[in-house]
């Protein structure tokens, strides 16, 4: 039985995927009816304040002509008890007649959560936990979301084989292949649609001259182009980011910089420039990270660099995925920029320690998807 609990709620997370980007800050969740020994309906929640992975695999059930009370309920997420912008799906589950749910883990969301318990009362059989590390995993960002006030951080870096990030001039933009720099391309507007921000540090900013736009053929909302520096662009030279999308920039610096000249030259076009505060690794990323969440409403921050900076995330314990695209080619010059600096260590035991989620090779490059192992 474990076995075809599995593979069922290996459908539901396959259908779950489909509501990537498109539901936050809701999860992305998916659900299967499943008849004698196969599936029957399906569904997933595939908008934010639209019906859930639930209710959508009951009308996909009517429908196909399905009776769903002579089914099993296989679903991600424990199914809400509560009135939200939608009824609570314990209620439809029940006016369903459905008689035994299978889930794969529950739902951190207090205001939502109890579901299970709710069906119990009503007489209905519940499993929980069936494959909840994979689930989990799916859920990752909402949980970030429900139990932390920042967004869910992803970090992309490429690097050669040696682990440089470009040059000692700081060259380093044809590094990946265009495969890679298309993926980048896609994922800049994944986090654009779900309302999400594009951050870099002030050397790549001031280096690499960046726009921080998805460019491609799908876009529907660009990203929020965020900048953390210590220093401001001048009025004279701001960089192309402010001159062509001023009011999509955000920059974080001191608060002294922040009371400049500079700073009120770039409000004046219409970016938004606030303090934080400075510690002895730098500026407060924490900090910034909130405002992102909380002001500017981001629930994705997508980091690309530089190494200083990626690395105050990292041990910040704020980078919730990593994705790290590996170049074919070996620069072998000490001198040129490495992929993290900033740390002294004395041992191995004072590394960051990831962990593998999975491997691709796409266009030449290599692509290492990671998340970061929590102490």
């Amino acid at each position: 039985m474990n076995d075809l609990h599995e593979r069922f709620m290996r459908e539901a997370l396959a259908l779950a995927e489909r509501g990537r980007w498109h539901t936050a800050p809701n999860p992305t969740v998916g659900a299967v009816l499943v008849q004698d020994g196969r599936i029957v309906a399906e569904g997933w929640h595939a908008v934010y304040g639209q019906a859930h992975a639930e209710v959508n695999c009951l009308r996909d059930a009517a429908e196909r002509g399905v009776e769903p009370s002579r089914c099993t309920l296989y679903v991600t997420l424990e199914p809400c008890s509560h009135q939200g912008k939608t009824p609570p799906c314990t209620e439809a589950i029940l006016k369903a007649g459905i008689r035994h749910v299978v889930i794969g883990m529950p739902d951190v969301n207090p205001r939502a959560a109890g579901g299970a318990d709710v069906l119990r009362a009503h007489g209905v059989r519940v499993e929980m936990g069936i494959l909840e590390a994979e689930c989990r995993e799916l859920a990752a960002d909402f949980i970030v979301w429900q139990t932390q006030r920042r967004p869910c951080v992803i970090l992309k870096m490429a690097a050669s084989l040696d682990g440089r990030i470009a040059t000692r001039e700081g060259r380093g933009q044809l590094l990946s292949h265009e495969g890679s720099r298309a993926e980048v391309m896609r994922l800049r507007e994944h986090v654009g649609l779900a309302g999400g921000a594009v951050l870099v540090g002030g050397n790549t900013f001031f280096m690499d001259d960046p726009r921080l736009t998805a460019r491609t053929s799908k876009v529907r909302r660009q990203p929020l182009a965020a900048v953390l520096s210590s220093r401001l662009p001048s009025p004279e030279n701001p960089g192309r980011m402010v001159e062509e999308r001023s009011g999509d920039c955000v920059f974080f610096t001191s608060f002294v910089q922040a009371d400049t000249p500079a700073a009120s030259a770039l409000r004046e076009r219409g970016c938004r420039v606030f303090g934080v505060d400075a510690g002895p690794r730098g500026l407060d990323v924490m900090q910034m990270l909130i405002h992102l969440r909380e002001t500017e409403g981001c629930p994705y921050v997508l980091c690309e660099g530089g190494g200083r900076l990626a690395l105050s995330l990292l041990e910040a314990g704020t980078v919730d995925e990593f994705h790290l695209h590996l170049a074919p080619l070996i620069l072998g010059d000490s001198s040129a920029r490495p992929l993290f600096s900033g740390r002294s260590v004395n041992s191995m035991e004072e590394a960051l320690r990831m962990r593998v989620v999975r491997i691709s090779a796409v266009d030449g490059d290599v692509h290492l998807y990671l998340r970061p192992i929590r102490s």
